[in-house]
């Protein structure tokens, strides 16, 4: 608990020392490129960004791409790019959509900083500001084999588990799901994990825009095509690497007979708020948070950083190669949030108000 505590003062910390750059920071104007309104997950990016930024002096271009609609992203960066923004943040619906259109930002000496998904094929990427999206990954296949206890000898298994991630175009997934599998795959190796569906690979278990509908369709199809439900065939866990793919599962077995009593495991990330009721009622076992402020006052420090001609903050320097070079980041910690300590994590922080969950 106390380590818990000690967590949620540095995430409060960080949160307010965005608040305290005004004094000195140089005024600047800013576009925030942010996916996708149908998500709560990006609106909150989005809010976070625009207030920090606003608190540290700066006028901000804030632009949604509809919904994940890579053209009207295009056109918007394009925009910021003609109109005069002197930073762009992005977070890309298509890390591999942007090459052209950054070259405008390149040829005006904007700075681009990605923001938690990477993006590929540019030269014009100046720093990248995310979470540790393969401890994200390994956390997500970690709680599934200590939830199973897969590593205690004498529980013999086996145990059957099906697959769920996000696009092969959103370039988080290369970080994510290999950091989920080195975990699991050893015991599926071993057999102590079984897929019954033999879908194993990103490809095969990759999900169109991280769209819960898709999800929840796929996840019915592996209902009724194995057999998996409460009094037929047992489905002890499911890899669901975001939240929208957990309401997704959750969905789907509900509808087949399980409820709080026998579901399986079930893994998420980014604790939107009808993943954290459904961890609440029994229904999803964790989700990985990724606090928001926390990345968002970090991009505030790289932001004034760069309009000051400051040296920027980074704490990684070799693992993030988009096809131009390796991109000076930033990482931040992400937390596992569950039944027994969500309260503190996102009640206490202030991040949730009770009544919300």
């Amino acid at each position: 608990m106390k380590k818990m505590k000690a967590s949620i003062s540095v995430l409060c910390a960080a949160v307010l020392a965005a608040t305290c750059f005004a004094s000195s920071a140089e005024a600047a104007k800013i576009g925030v490129s942010m996916p996708t309104q149908s998500l709560q997950r990006w609106n909150q990016d989005g809010a976070n960004m625009k207030a920090m930024l606003e608190a540290a002096g700066h006028t901000v271009d804030l632009q949604y791409a509809g919904d994940n609609d890579i053209p009207t992203q295009v056109n918007q960066i394009e925009n910021m790019i003609a109109g005069g923004d002197e930073v762009i943040v992005i977070a890309a619906i298509d890390g591999s959509a942007l090459t052209e259109v950054l070259k405008g930002a390149k040829e005006k000496n904007i700075p681009v900083i990605s923001y938690d998904r990477l993006i590929m094929n540019s030269d014009a990427v100046s720093y990248y500001a995310t979470f540790d999206n393969t401890k994200v990954g390994q956390m997500q296949g970690q709680y599934i084999v200590d939830a199973l206890k897969l590593a205690d000898e004498s529980v013999k298994g086996p145990f059957n588990i099906e697959l769920f991630t996000g696009p092969t175009d959103d370039n988080n997934v290369n970080f994510f799901f290999p950091g989920a599998m080195s975990a699991l795959q050893p015991y599926i190796d071993s057999g102590k994990l079984v897929v019954k569906s033999g879908q194993t690979t990103k490809e095969q278990v990759a999900t169109l825009n991280w769209n819960l509908e898709e999800a929840q369709k796929r996840m019915e199809n592996l209902i009724s095509s194995n057999a998996y439900g409460p009094e037929d065939t047992p489905l002890h866990a499911v890899l669901t690497q975001n939240d929208a793919l957990a309401c997704g599962v959750v969905n789907a077995l509900l509808a087949t007979g399980y409820d709080n009593t026998n579901m399986p495991v079930i893994t998420g990330q980014d604790c939107d708020k009808p993943a954290v009721k459904n961890i609440v009622r029994g229904y999803q076992s964790m989700s990985v948070f990724k606090d928001t402020r926390t990345l968002a006052a970090q991009v505030v420090k790289m932001v004034d950083a760069i309009t000051k001609g400051e040296k920027v903050e980074v704490n990684d320097t070799t693992t993030y190669n988009n096809g131009t070079g390796v991109i000076p980041s930033y990482l931040c910690e992400p937390v596992a949030a569950t039944k027994d300590n969500y309260k503190a994590l996102l009640i206490d922080s202030g991040y949730y108000k009770a009544d919300e969950l």
